[in-house]
């Protein structure tokens, strides 16, 4: 899907108002969430590279936050390609 933020997704399928926005620079993945019901959320934090994504996700191992689901890599993957159809 695509708006004015750019490119994103429905990390959690069941809540619409969450989009995780995705875009690639020079062979680089990046993710960006914003949030219906906390838009500071986008103001707060930038763009985030995946490897930085993949060295946090220790930190989250014994929590019931699943960075796996909302930074999914396949789905950011198939996002873009989507998006570069549409160029």
């Amino acid at each position: 899907m695509k708006d004015d933020k750019g490119l994103y997704y429905y990390p959690f399928p069941e809540n619409k108002r969450i989009h995780m926005y995705v875009k690639k620079e020079n062979k680089t993945i990046y993710f960006r969430l914003w949030n219906k019901e906390d838009e500071k959320l986008w103001e707060d934090h930038g763009w985030v590279p995946y490897d930085a994504i993949k060295q946090a996700k220790a930190i989250y191992k014994n929590n019931n936050f699943d960075p796996n689901q909302a930074y999914d890599i396949n789905i950011a993957t198939s996002v873009l390609k989507e998006g570069e159809k549409e160029i």
